[in-house]
């Protein structure tokens, strides 16, 4: 594959109004269906509210820590329920009317999301804790299908759940699935999307550059709470892995994923990259 690809990765919340999702669909088949030759694109996805709508009907209590979830053998049936079933299919289903060339699958699928389980989570608040049926992708994972595929002119849509070498699923963190391809695939640039305009300061205004030092002040400020802890742990890891850049931005602004699919940076996103990037971009 000659052309570095672009990982995306949204989140469940954009995907459940059926008119914002046909709305994201055209949005992203703009990018995919742009310039000669086209880009590759790898897109991963989460669900967590419907997860927990599902889990409520099932009467079993959600239980998180830092923006990750516990999981225990029910709640994995309903990740894996929601996930593979009911959000990508759905997803898969609008970009195909929206003229996007989408293969739904899982970490699962020719194990391209190999993961082993988490060790137990050290929390920003210093408690120790087991994550139950949760996965961390391990260099071993095989993305041979994914390129294949992109090389064929299709868009694989992966689900966040993992596989272990014993064949067990095991729910993995769509950000660190998102980090962890990226790394993999030498993405050119890994744009997570979500409802919020980038990383936001305390006074909610959105930070328009970060490298390691901010993140790191970020998290142990109390600055970055929740899932926002999870996504900045992700662009560590896929800077770390060799990407270009990080770009976190509001996926219901269509302007701003088709300026991320350009290599464009949006008016209202925050870039990370590394620190020597960070530091021309920002003039020190």
């Amino acid at each position: 594959m000659a052309i570095r690809p672009l990982v995306f990765k949204f989140g469940g919340e954009l995907l459940e109004d059926r008119s914002q999702l046909a709305t994201l669909a055209s949005a992203i088949a703009r990018v995919a269906n742009q310039g000669v030759p086209l880009v590759p694109l790898v897109i991963v996805h989460g669900g967590g509210k419907e997860i927990d709508a599902a889990l409520k009907g099932a009467g079993i209590e959600k239980r998180q820590v830092d923006g990750l979830r516990i999981t225990d053998d029910a709640t994995l049936d309903v990740v894996v329920t929601v996930l593979a079933g009911a959000v990508n299919t759905r997803f898969v289903a609008a970009l195909a009317v929206a003229g996007v060339r989408a293969v739904g699958l899982t970490g699962a699928d020719a194990g391209c999301g190999l993961s082993e389980p988490a060790p137990r989570h050290r929390a920003a608040d210093g408690r120790s804790v087991d994550l139950g049926r949760v996965g961390i992708p391990t260099a071993g994972s095989d993305t041979t299908l994914l390129t294949s595929l992109m090389d064929d002119g299709f868009v694989p849509v992966i689900a966040s759940i993992g596989i272990g070498r014993d064949g067990r699923l095991l729910n993995v963190n769509a950000d660190t699935l998102a980090g962890h391809l990226a790394a993999r695939l030498g993405a050119k640039r890994l744009t997570i999307a979500g409802t919020t305009a980038g990383v936001l300061g305390r006074d909610g205004s959105t930070a328009p550059v970060l490298d390691a030092a901010a993140i790191e002040r970020f998290v142990t400020d109390g600055t970055a709470t929740a899932g926002m802890i999870a996504k900045l742990r992700a662009c560590e890891q896929a800077i770390a892995g060799g990407v270009g850049d990080v770009l976190i931005l509001d996926g219901r602004d269509e302007s701003a994923l088709e300026a991320a699919g350009t290599g464009a940076v949006p008016a209202h996103a925050t870039r990370i990259a590394g620190l020597k990037t960070c530091a021309t971009s920002t003039g020190m």
